[in-house]
This record gives structure tokens, C-alpha cells and sequence, in this order.
């Protein structure tokens, strides 16, 4: 068995490094059993990293998605473009009107390189029916005049 290079994580600079590795070999078109292995172990330890020192154990998944795409220079356009979805359906999900597909969680957790959990916590839609009753203006009376013929 091959001697992999790899030790506990200690710093902020030694995950970014393993996170770098890691989407370069998940990004490789050769997989071998050898580089399969190696994905496994730095998954393993990317995500216990994230569990000793992620400050997001208590965020909404939304507040997170915002806080990551900012960390990541990311735009709304770019999020769509990532999730292969429209940047009005991508409007909806920042703005707590469309919850977060299975698929969507997927592809942000490997994008972000967390566990799935963290974006698979319950938060609080605006229902359709408070949007419609928040924005709506008073009706005015309109008062009809009789006018003799």
C-alpha cells in the first residue's frame, strides 16, 4: 500500500490546502483505486475539520449559503450557473421563498466542502400568503355618482 502524505489538519492554510487537493483529484478524469482512496482519507479529514471548528453549527442554511458565496466571491448568476438553475429560482432560495432541493444541498456541500447536514437544516419559508398580505395597499371605495339624464 502506498504511504499517503497526508496528517491531521491543524490550520486554516493546511485545509484550504487539502480542499484544493481534494477538488483537483474529484475533478480528474482518472480514477483509480489508489486515488480513490486518497478522496476518501481527504474527505475524512476535511469534514473532521469542519466538525471541530465550523462556527455554522447553529446557522440557517440560508444565512450560511450567503455567508460562503460572499467568502467565495460568489454572485447570485454564478450560484445558478452552479446549480444549473435559474437566477430567479436562485432569488427565491436567498430570499426564503423556495426551500433547498436534495440536489442543491449536494452540490453546495461538495462546492463548499461541508458535510450536507449543514445546509439540511430546517429554517422558515415566507409563505406565499404573507408576501401577498404584507404587500397588498388598502382598497379605496370608489363612489359612484348619479348623474340625471
Amino acid at each position: 500500500m502506498t504511504h499517503l502524505p497526508y496528517t491531521i489538519i491543524k490550520s486554516k492554510a493546511h485545509y484550504y490546502k487539502y480542499c484544493n487537493i481534494l477538488e483537483a483529484l474529484v475533478d480528474s478524469k482518472k480514477k483509480t483505486k489508489s486515488i480513490q482512496d486518497e478522496i476518501e482519507l481527504l474527505e475524512l479529514l476535511i469534514e473532521k475539520y469542519d466538525a471541530e471548528n465550523s462556527s455554522f453549527t447553529n446557522a440557517d442554511p440560508i444565512e450560511l449559503l450567503k455567508y460562503l458565496m460572499s467568502d467565495h466571491q460568489m454572485k447570485a448568476v454564478d450560484l445558478a450557473a452552479l446549480l444549473n438553475v435559474s437566477e430567479g429560482l436562485v432569488s427565491d432560495m436567498l430570499n426564503y421563498k423556495k426551500g433547498l432541493s436534495k440536489d442543491t444541498i449536494r452540490i453546495l456541500s461538495q462546492k463548499f466542502k461541508m458535510s450536507q447536514e449543514a445546509f439540511n437544516r430546517p429554517y422558515k419559508l415566507k409563505s406565499l400568503i404573507q408576501l401577498k398580505t404584507t404587500k397588498r395597499k388598502p382598497l379605496k371605495r370608489a363612489t359612484k355618482t348619479a348623474k340625471a339624464f
